[in-house]
């Protein structure tokens, strides 16, 4: 995720990302600057059709602009929502792991370093899963084991958060059992273990449910019909002006677009997604500065 300051225009303006938009969206931008190039020069220099002859109008692209704008603005406005309620999700997860290591701490004795040892453990390992689990699986080298059969015993199972979540609940369980801690101790916990599974389904909610296909496949249909018929209605008027202006909307469209993209999946490595790795660590540091 980038870190900026929103008062230092200048750094915005020519930011690398800007550079990266551009790159990417570079062959799209060089099809519409020869394409309309090539348009101008049939109907100025081959055909040799002036506004006299040829007299176009910007009116339909100005109504279908007004139809199109909303298209973008319920589009990107759509892609922020789950960006913010992915952000939301780990936000409460940062403030679950918290309180379940501070009531962990509280109930369990400071001579038992072995329950807290693995406490301090399991409850970041939960998190980089989950991390992981909403990219491209998991990675076992960041996974502190508490034992070393932790690693083969996770190995065998499809969703490794469910297991480490259940080993949460047995663990806590067995606590009980042994009169480590009560009854009431074990329902006040069983709230943070609760809202671990629920954090993880929301999230997998976001990633597993995308954009309707025939919304996405009809805003993409529209700018390409919009930038590609665009030319025709400057191409007599602005002459091979043309070509800068088309070049310029279809930037800014495009841009458009492509930002929604990034966002609506705010789990990844993008630069605009949400910094995982960042709030993974900071969740470990703290977990471990409570119990240890």
């Amino acid at each position: 995720m980038v870190k900026y300051n929103p008062k230092q225009w200048l750094s915005l303006i020519f930011h690398s990302y800007s550079r990266r938009v551009i790159v990417t969206l570079w062959p799209a931008l060089l099809f519409m600057s020869v394409y309309s190039s090539l348009l101008c020069y049939f109907f100025l220099d081959y055909f040799q059709l002036h506004q006299a002859d040829f007299q176009p109008t910007i009116a339909m692209h100005s109504l279908l602009g007004i139809v199109l704008g909303l298209f973008l603005v319920f589009r990107t406005n759509t892609a922020y929502d789950r960006w913010w309620e992915g952000r939301k999700i780990w936000g409460g997860m940062v403030n679950s792991t918290r309180n379940f290591a501070m009531k962990v701490n509280a109930c369990i004795s400071k001579d038992s370093h072995e329950d807290r040892d693995w406490f301090s453990k399991m409850i970041p390992n939960f998190v980089f899963a989950m991390k992981e689990s909403l990219r491209s699986g998991v990675q076992f080298a960041e996974l502190d084991a508490p034992n070393e059969s932790f690693i083969n015993d996770l190995r065998k199972y499809k969703h490794k958060p469910n297991r480490i979540a259940a080993l949460l609940y047995e663990r806590v369980n067995s606590l009980y059992s042994d009169k480590l801690i009560t009854g009431d101790q074990l329902i006040n916990m069983d709230k943070e273990l609760k809202d671990f599974i629920d954090y993880l389904g929301a999230c997998e909610r976001i990633k597993y449910t995308p954009i309707p296909y025939s919304y996405m496949m009809y805003v993409k249909k529209f700018i390409t019909i919009y930038i590609i018929t665009l030319p025709f209605g400057f191409v007599t008027q602005s002459g091979y002006m043309t070509v800068p202006i088309v070049v310029l909307v279809s930037f800014v469209l495009l841009s458009v677009e492509l930002i929604a993209e990034e966002i609506e999946d705010p789990f990844g490595r993008d630069v605009n997604d949400l910094p995982l790795d960042d709030l993974a660590a900071k969740m470990q540091e703290n977990v471990r500065e409570i119990l240890l």
